[in-house]
């Protein structure tokens, strides 16, 4: 579990394919010593990875084939920026949301604009993850934890202040470039249940309406 509060932009320092999968090398400024255990989780781009081999201002991680096709990852290539976060520990602040490292699907940096010093930065999202974005919401591109400025359409803009574009690729990369995107996993939740009480659907009979509650006694 992550909060989408990016501790440092590293590098892809090496990416090598094997079989069905590769081994990922990523140069960081973190002290990986110190913070990152092998078996710990890390965040890189939003995607969770398990940290294997460390060294100095290294780690390693293997990505399986189903993590390559379905994430940026895709597109790997050596030197590229990636945004990292250790795994949230019991105790520490929640700064941003609650963000699990689970890519629910890849989008599209479409649009960067001035705004002051800030940016407004739009992106093309699939239609698969649309339902679960509101306006004002939270939402996790790249492993970064954003709130929805404006949605129309299949298109989300995002504001930047100075402090995100410093910390953070969403400034680094260039237009085209994709982006994993990990919708807010209270609304996947709530877009599951009303999907399943919808008339017809198996559980409709015990869905849990107001009729529903007062037969209950809750209401």
């Amino acid at each position: 579990m992550f909060t989408g509060l990016i501790e440092d932009v590293g590098r892809i320092a090496a990416w090598r394919r094997h079989g069905k999968g590769a081994r990922l090398a990523i140069a960081t400024s973190m002290d990986v010593s110190a913070g990152v255990a092998v078996g710990d989780s890390v965040g890189v781009n939003g995607v969770c990875l398990t940290a294997l081999a460390l060294g100095a201002g290294r780690f390693e991680a293997d990505v399986s084939q189903e993590t390559i096709d379905r994430t940026s990852l895709v597109n790997a290539r050596v030197g590229d920026p990636v945004n990292l976060e250790r795994a949230l520990r019991l105790g520490d602040r929640l700064g941003g949301h609650m963000v699990q490292g689970h890519v629910d699907a890849v989008g599209v940096l479409v649009a960067r604009v001035a705004v002051g010093e800030s940016w407004d930065v739009t992106f093309e999202l699939p239609d698969v993850v649309l339902d679960t974005v509101v306006e004002k919401g939270s939402i996790a591109l790249d492993g970064v934890s954003l709130t929805v400025a404006g949605l129309s359409g299949d298109r989300v803009r995002i504001a930047v202040v100075p402090h995100t574009a410093d910390k953070t690729t969403l400034l680094k990369r260039p237009i085209g470039s994709l982006v994993n995107v990990e919708t807010d996993v209270i609304g996947k939740y709530v877009l599951r249940a009303l999907t399943r009480m919808s008339p017809g659907s198996e559980s409709a009979e015990t869905a849990m309406t107001r009729a529903r509650l007062e037969e209950l006694g809750y209401v």
